[in-house]
């Protein structure tokens, strides 16, 4: 395959082009100056292969893959004109042999290989030549551990080549699926358009998806789909950023920010036996990354050293409208951080969030209820309490920690699950569910940190860790001090006398072995000092993961199910209370 430039010269190109976002007349030159993207209104304009990869791999590192497939013309299919006709006016119009290019290079420094689609041929459709192309870069992905970046532009699926065009859409699917198997990063890259076929196969199969902004993005076009239901379309339907807010992508990304954000990801892509080469000294004993993390204050595990605190006032400084949120503490903490959305059935929800992180050498996945500064972006948040939503976007994010061997840190601030209706109809109890089982089972380091109200199921969705640290004015509990009296009292009168009983203090849950470490706060709670806050919480955190990664993958399952087996067992409780059996024979 030879990726050859466009066949056209800077003479024969238009010297104005008129901007289809606003209508402006732009000079060419400089569109070009500003990566084809309309300086009046960011309107982002198709762009060919060879420029895609201009902008974003880093300069003189492409290298065209020896992928040479020539189009198969089985039907002998004509339409206006015969099959292998078109194919030759769309390679005289763009300089390549089909409609998909592959290359390997290097973006932010970091190797990967690229398979960029041309929608100015023939609307960038796939046929056996594409879906092969598609295929052999996967393959080759796989074979050298290298993460995969697919930069799609297509109407769909090859019509002239009949049922074996649909077949790449399995084939495809297929060398993606190995490629996810195998813990090997993908990401896709979503612009204008992409339908059909390839949006239901390869294109929407990457770990991550980012799209273009204003990018069309959909199965059946938008004509089709005006006319079987015969009635105005919604506003912005199939563009990026209605895909953003129902969670089918990640991210919506501006062209010129796209290859640091690309870099940011495949730099956090550590091939699984590279990780083990370096998690291993000569002898063969596992050795431990150092701790880059600025020294803070060390976290207490003596519940009596600890202040005495009323429980109910602990509540109110855990429910405090200023205290830092985890989006906070991510934005302080990591050196680098990328917020991902979605949870790729139904909806983004902003009381659940999560993305990719790098704490000193560590890169990992980051989760945590996200509550708000003040009113208004607390009502938008709806108080952290995530729906179903939100714990299968937290779902999908630990499958993803799975599969590229990154620990995770989870943050626990809410009151608890969203206790709607709507969160009922959509099946909230299996989505905690599967949150619950998910963190069981995953084979890396989980670290959970309470930071600020943890309650119920909805608490615990994100708390199923190895290690699980507390601040110190927060508070965790099986039901919200209210609903608890209103359940055995019939009101909420006696939230404080049951905020006693319930044990939810950090001292209490140290006595009880629910929680590991208490992190100290400054007078007047993490508000009053978030900064310093958030470098003691690094600090333990990184503390923490040193501590967990001389842990197998089995040592790691096993040990978090050994530490939530014991509860219920009589040696886990000591101090805290009798034990009390029926008496039978009365």
């Amino acid at each position: 395959m030879t990726l050859a430039p466009l066949p056209s010269t800077q003479a024969d190109e238009p010297s104005w082009r008129t901007c289809d976002g606003c209508g402006t007349l732009l000079y060419a030159r400089r569109l070009a100056e500003h990566n084809f993207v309309c300086p009046e209104c960011h309107h982002h304009f198709r762009i060919p292969v060879t420029v895609r990869l201009d902008l974003l791999l880093d300069k003189d590192s492409v290298q065209p893959m020896d992928i040479d497939v020539p189009a198969w013309d089985v039907l002998e299919f004509v339409d206006t004109k015969p099959y292998p006709s078109r194919l030759a006016e769309a390679a005289a119009k763009t300089g390549r042999a089909e409609a998909a290019s592959a290359v390997t290079g290097r973006i932010g420094g970091a190797p990967v290989v690229v398979v960029a689609m041309d929608f100015q041929f023939l609307g960038g459709s796939m046929g056996t030549a594409v879906g092969e192309i598609v295929t052999r870069a996967a393959e080759s992905a796989l074979a050298t551990r290298t993460p995969l970046l697919v930069v799609t532009a297509s109407g769909g699926a090859r019509m002239q080549e009949g049922c074996l065009s649909l077949m790449q859409m399995a084939k495809t699917s297929a060398a993606f699926a190995a490629l996810r198997s195998a813990g090997v990063l993908t990401i896709g890259l979503l612009t204008d358009p992409t339908f059909g076929g390839v949006t239901a196969s390869f294109a929407t199969l990457g770990d991550v998806l980012i799209a273009e902004p204003g990018a069309l993005i959909g199965f059946a076009g938008p004509r089709v789909i005006a006319n079987a239901v015969r009635q105005p379309l919604p506003e912005g339907f199939q563009t990026a950023e209605y895909l953003l807010a129902r969670g089918m992508i990640d991210c919506v990304e501006p062209r010129e920010g796209l290859p640091a954000l690309l870099g940011l990801l495949l730099r956090a892509y550590r091939p699984a036996d590279a990780d083990a080469a370096r998690s291993k000294d000569h002898s063969g004993r596992a050795r431990v990354a150092p701790d880059l993390a600025v020294e803070g204050q060390a976290p207490v595990t003596d519940a009596d050293a600890l202040d005495a605190q009323a429980a109910a006032q602990l509540l109110r400084d855990a429910r405090a409208i200023g205290r830092p949120t985890t989006l906070e503490f991510a934005w302080r903490m990591f050196d680098e951080f990328v917020e991902l959305h979605g949870d790729r059935l139904a909806a983004d929800d902003p009381a659940m969030v999560g993305g990719l992180g790098r704490l000193d050498d560590r890169w990992v996945v980051v989760l945590g209820h996200q509550k708000g500064n003040d009113t208004a972006s607390l009502i938008a948040r709806n108080f952290g309490m995530a729906r179903p939503e939100g714990y299968r976007k937290a779902t999908r994010l630990m499958h993803l920690a799975q599969r590229l061997r990154l620990p995770v840190l989870t943050f626990v601030d809410t009151q608890g699950a969203a206790p709607d209706i709507g969160a009922e109809d959509r099946g909230q109890s299996w989505a905690i569910s599967e949150a619950l089982a998910a963190l069981a089972e995953l084979t890396v380091p989980v670290v959970a940190t309470i930071i600020g109200e943890g309650g119920s199921g909805g608490a615990l969705a994100l708390a199923v860790a190895n290690r699980v640290l507390m601040l110190e004015r927060s508070c965790y509990s099986v039901i919200s001090p209210e609903s608890c009296a209103t359940i055995l009292f019939g009101n909420p009168d006696r939230a404080e006398e049951m905020a006693e009983r319930l044990r939810i203090t950090p001292a209490d849950l140290l006595r009880l072995g629910v929680v590991d470490a208490v992190l100290p706060e400054p007078p007047g709670g993490a508000q009053t000092d978030p900064g310093q806050v958030a470098v003691d919480l690094r600090y333990a955190l990184s503390h923490a993961l040193r501590e967990l990664a001389a842990l197998s993958p089995i040592e790691l399952v096993e040990q978090r199910r050994c530490r939530f087996r014991r509860f219920g067992q009589s040696a886990a409780i000591v101090g805290m209370g009798k034990t009390w059996r029926p008496d039978h024979d009365q």
